[in-house]
């Protein structure tokens, strides 16, 4: 790993930890900077790692982008959920790719498979039928398209075999169960800084794979 590339991760957890602290604090002007300042330069760690794949490294960045523009969507006043979802969905589409691009284990792809399909009951039957029944039925079909991309990046990344594609993919699948739960099923305190932290460590692991 460069020097650079060291320096670009060292400073995306210090911003990550600002944007964690705004989003705890409600300091929307503070987390309006940090949010998205987060993945620029993580953007640009992952452009400046050497010795890596780089099919993999330039779909992980198409990644990144699609959850930059995800990030900016969903911190805006107006409710642009949707939008917001959307472009996560094909981030990790990107990051499926790109994982797929990588060498495979097929005990790692059954793991992730178990893993995801035990998921399901738990967390994704729950959260689809809060949607059905809430005040955002119209949500439903997208909601459970976007639950059906990340579990199958969550299975590629078990299938990769790499410690941090799997810490990173589970972080990004706690996050996003986060982020539905406090919006469909009930809130609770400090619930959006939980989706943050998870969010950015996430992000951070995924590229860390590459290495």
């Amino acid at each position: 790993m460069t020097g650079l590339a060291l320096g670009l991760l060292a400073a995306t957890l210090v911003v990550a930890a600002i944007d964690w602290f705004a989003v705890s604090r409600d300091d929307t002007r503070l987390e309006y900077v940090m949010k998205p300042l987060t993945m620029v330069v993580l953007i640009g760690a992952a452009l400046a790692l050497d010795d890596v794949d780089g099919t993999a490294r330039t779909w992980f960045v198409a990644a990144l982008v699609f959850s930059l523009a995800g990030d900016v969507f969903l911190m805006l006043p107006s409710d642009l959920f949707v939008p917001g979802l959307a472009s996560f969905l094909v981030g990790h589409i990107a990051y499926i790719i790109g994982l797929q691009s990588l060498d495979t284990s097929g005990i790692g792809l059954a793991i992730g498979l178990v893993v995801v399909l035990l998921a399901i009951p738990v967390l994704g039957l729950r959260i689809a039928k809060a949607v059905h029944g809430g005040d955002e039925p119209e949500l439903l079909a997208p909601v459970i398209a976007y639950m059906a991309v990340i579990s199958a990046m969550v299975v590629s990344a078990s299938a990769s075999g790499n410690p941090f594609a799997i810490a990173g993919a589970v972080s990004f699948y706690a996050s996003d169960a986060l982020i539905a739960w406090t919006r469909f099923i009930t809130d609770f305190r400090w619930g959006r800084t939980a989706v943050m932290v998870t969010y950015h460590l996430a992000q951070v692991g995924l590229v860390l794979s590459l290495v």
